[in-house]
């Protein structure tokens, strides 16, 4: 599968206003997952807590200080949240670093980390690729990459180029992490739009992460601000 989705020809949008929520148009699916641990608090699985009833349209806070939540409330005008975007609009292919291996090459962009952890799942990743022509370090770095939702982690086949991508139908998906403490990103699925405050397009990917606390330097991307470090 590509890095884009096929299916970012439909209706399904999202667009930042400018200091204020995500409006979410085009029947989207929103859903809640959690991060769920193992005994040694490394994350194994993707554990769905929460289905939230089909709307045509949404607004999801951006905030992070609404006391409708998900939802946007109208805090963000109250508190005069400053929501400037500040992502570069560089493309994910030209803000990766690459590790090659004998089988995958590996595409890190650092500054879209959101946290989740899946990265050290059996192993760190970026051990696993060069040790890639073994079955075993193979599928748990293309497990590992898989369940990375922010897109931090792309791997691609080193003979082909072409990318190993989970197939998503177009969703959203509000990241829970209990193990941490605290509440995660809007994981965005399946190559839907993102539209900036100043109509602006940016890169269309199968998953990317977008800030729901307010802090990321790089806004309207998650940077794992969120996360209690």
């Amino acid at each position: 599968m590509t890095e884009q989705n096929k299916t970012s020809s439909s209706k399904a949008r999202i667009k930042v206003s400018k200091n204020g929520p995500y409006l979410v148009s085009g029947k989207v699916p929103l859903t809640e997952k959690i991060i769920t641990c193992d005994a040694e608090g490394i994350p194994s699985k993707w554990s769905e807590s929460k289905k939230y009833p089909m709307q045509e349209n949404y607004t999801l806070c951006r905030c992070g200080q609404s006391g409708h939540k998900p939802f946007c409330d109208g805090t963000h005008v109250k508190m005069k949240f400053e929501g400037t975007e500040t992502a570069s609009g560089r493309s994910s292919m030209e803000q990766a670093r690459k590790i090659a291996g004998p089988t995958l090459e590996l595409n890190d962009v650092e500054v879209l980390c959101a946290s989740a952890r899946f990265c050290h799942r059996g192993g760190e990743i970026w051990d696993m690729v060069p040790k890639s022509d073994d079955p075993k370090a193979r599928k748990t770095a293309i497990d590992d990459a898989g369940d990375c939702p922010s897109g931090r982690l792309v791997l691609h086949e080193r003979k082909t180029g072409e990318a190993i991508e989970p197939s998503f139908e177009q969703s959203i998906v509000l990241v829970e992490d209990p193990r941490a403490g605290v509440s995660g990103p809007i994981w965005v699925r399946g190559g839907i739009p993102i539209e900036s405050a100043e109509d602006k397009v940016y890169e269309v990917r199968n998953r990317v992460t977008l800030c729901r606390c307010g802090k990321s330097l790089n806004k309207p991307f998650c940077d794992s601000s969120h996360y209690p470090e």
